[in-house]
């Protein structure tokens, strides 16, 4: 409408004017509605051309659309383990913090798990004091054998003596040889057992000890798992959960949280195909939404997605017909607020209005620019207000269609 009586402006008007003081032909006599779509028709014709073409410019380079959506993340309430609630702590449509604990699922089998590994520590720490305590009784065995074994050199010393005088028979030297062979032979083996205790006091007892600690540390991990906790600070909904229930990671959640901040960072739109030459990040934009009416929201295109999502397929069993996939999608744009702090009050999921301006500063501070493409392009960008006019009315107007005109 607006397009429509700016270019009437431009065209009708002045073709009404030649009629009437040029050719003094007067309205009511020689202009009446029968007759003026023949004396006007030049008018018209062009007022109708320079509307279309209008449209074309104001619709191309200042996209606007209606598919906006203050887009958010829900989160589900899940355990990491299938169990039976315990115990509850929260309630639905409550405020937590992040890391609140939400619910506690039956410990009983952690519990004792955490037990059970506590005490093979404990085990382990008993039997490294039993070990030192042999080690320090290995000490004294070695001298005893020790002492053992000089007493049978000794011996044998004296006896290879008086076998030259034949004080002694050979069979009683070689009776002692022989039991200081025995006697170093067990030498040798309290030694082997200082340094088998050795060995298990420092690596063999250590090492049972970390995987002891290690069992400890899991069945901790497990027992943590069964404190559901918030993992982001939020709203609690559709949260129905009572003692006794049984939750399953796979099939029973047990509610959803939602952020504090889902849907109060950015919006997200979906422009038409043929505006993707002309979308681009940084471009000024301007947003309205039912949930805050007779406001326009200064916006800034942040991320412009270089895919349309209607194109995707997925691997099946089955070829994919490539008029199923025909429907044209959308370009996906992000549009976060121009000031921090402007979408609050909004609620998420909202449906709003949006509008991306072209700018064409820059190309205009060129001093090589052309007179005619200075032309253009001052023309493309004072369009925009025409937009931006529409996009008000529309502001004004969203309540009064929302709540009169449909119904509800």
């Amino acid at each position: 409408m607006f397009e429509l009586l700016l270019c009437s402006i431009l065209t009708v008007l002045p073709d009404y004017l030649f009629r009437r003081y040029g050719q003094g032909k007067r309205f009511g006599r020689e202009l009446t509605i029968y007759t003026m779509w023949y004396e006007l028709r030049w008018g018209i014709t062009a007022c109708l051309m320079l509307t279309i073409l209008l449209i074309t410019m104001i619709f191309y380079f200042h996209p606007s659309t209606r598919s906006v959506t203050a887009v958010f993340r829900t989160i589900t309430i899940l355990p990491e383990t299938v169990g039976r609630v315990e115990e509850v702590y929260v309630v639905n449509n409550q405020k937590v913090e992040a890391g609140a604990p939400l619910f506690r699922l039956d410990a009983s089998q952690q519990e004792a798990a955490l037990e059970a590994a506590r005490r093979r520590i404990a085990e382990i720490d008993a039997q490294l004091k039993v070990g030192q305590t042999e080690l320090a009784g290995a000490d004294g065995q070695i001298r005893e054998a020790q002492g053992a074994y000089q007493t049978a050199v000794d011996e044998y010393e004296m006896k290879a003596q008086l076998l030259k005088s034949d004080a002694v028979s050979r069979r009683e030297v070689e009776r002692l040889k022989t039991m200081i062979d025995s006697k170093q032979g067990a030498v040798d083996a309290v030694l082997a057992k200082k340094r088998t205790l050795e060995t298990e006091i420092a690596a063999l007892l250590p090492a049972q000890r970390a995987s002891a600690e290690a069992a400890q540390a899991q069945a901790q991990v497990e027992l943590d798992k069964t404190f559901v906790r918030a993992g982001v600070a939020g709203s609690v909904q559709q949260f129905g959960l009572r003692p006794g229930d049984i939750v399953n990671s796979m099939l029973r959640p047990a509610g959803i949280l939602i952020p504090a901040e889902a849907g109060r960072v950015s919006l997200v739109a979906g422009f038409g195909q043929i505006e993707a030459q002309v979308l681009k990040t940084g471009m000024i934009a301007e947003a309205t939404c039912i949930g805050k009416p007779f406001t326009i929201i200064p916006m800034v295109v942040t991320g412009v997605q270089d895919v349309i999502a209607a194109g995707q397929i997925r691997p099946t069993e089955q070829l994919v017909d490539v008029t199923q996939l025909s429907k044209p999608g959308t370009l996906t744009v992000f549009l976060e607020p121009l000031y921090p702090g402007q979408l609050e009050g909004i609620p998420p999921g909202s449906s709003c209005i949006a509008n991306a301006y072209t700018n064409n500063h820059d190309a205009l501070a060129d001093k090589n620019i052309g007179t005619l493409r200075s032309v253009y392009l001052h023309a493309v960008d004072a369009v925009g207000l025409v937009h931006a006019m529409i996009l008000r009315m529309q502001a004004v107007l969203l309540p009064v269609q929302t709540l009169v005109f449909s119904g509800h």
